[in-house]
């Protein structure tokens, strides 16, 4: 366990040694979102009886800033290492490849669980926000970041450059982190579209994260965390077998 430790503490400092960019910038870059929308909106839209629109918004940002930076800090770290050539030294090592793997999305977890947490704090200035079940809310933020610390680790490993890697991450994770429900209910859109939305893994994710502070989801936490397991399960098994194999590792 000594190497999934270090690797762990090594992926740790990484993305700590950079704070203003890990960080910092997703901080704020979520509260001009936060600053702009409850400004403009607040007055204008309720979603949940007795819920402003703020506090609405507030649980949304916090897991779209969670899972974009958990899938950022996996896939950057990997193919940072895949493209300076130093990926060897993490090859060396009787390191077995779920160790790999566990280390990974651990320090992914970690970095998408700081940046909430940050952006839940700086939320507060803005509304006063409960928390109904705190189980609940811990239970799908770890979730989320594990899911997408497993997606970051798949795509950098698929990735041959960084424009394929940030291909991924403006053409598939920001749209369904964007059309998950952060903004808005999804009872608010067309029937077409309402259906649509059910196929997001992400939408259960924003949608079971928000029920841990309003107690009110637009579908069941049971079926939302069940969905949300099992997508994890899958791209976790995915994610061991690549890493068994070598995938554009070792071959």
């Amino acid at each position: 366990m000594t190497g999934l430790w270090t690797l762990f503490y090594k992926e740790l400092l990484r993305f700590w040694k950079v704070g203003l960019q890990t960080i910092l910038s997703p901080l704020v870059t979520t509260l001009l979102y936060l600053l702009i929308f409850s400004h403009v909106l607040e007055s204008h839209v309720q979603v949940y009886p007795g819920v402003g629109y703020t506090a609405f918004l507030v649980p949304g940002l916090v897991m779209m800033s969670m899972l974009q930076n958990a899938f950022a800090n996996s896939s950057s770290s990997l193919i940072q290492s895949k493209m300076s050539g130093n990926v060897v030294f993490l090859l060396l090592p009787p390191l077995a490849y779920w160790e790999f793997f566990a280390a990974y999305v651990a320090a992914a977890i970690v970095r998408g669980l700081v940046v909430g947490v940050g952006v839940g704090l700086a939320g507060l200035w803005f509304t006063p926000v409960t928390l109904a079940h705190p189980l609940w809310m811990m239970a799908f933020a770890l979730a989320g970041c594990a899911m997408l610390g497993a997606m970051g680790i798949i795509t950098a490993l698929w990735a041959s450059g960084y424009d394929q890697m940030a291909a991924v991450q403006n053409f598939i994770i920001m749209p369904l982190t964007f059309l998950s429900g952060v903004f808005y209910s999804i009872h608010s859109l067309p029937p077409f579209w309402q259906a649509l939305s059910h196929y997001n893994p992400f939408f259960y994710l924003i949608d079971g994260f928000r029920y841990g502070f309003f107690g009110v989801s637009d579908v069941s936490p049971e079926l939302g965390l069940l969905i949300v397991g099992t997508c994890f399960l899958a791209l976790s098994l995915a994610t061991l077998a690549l890493l068994k194999s070598g995938y554009k590792l070792r071959n």
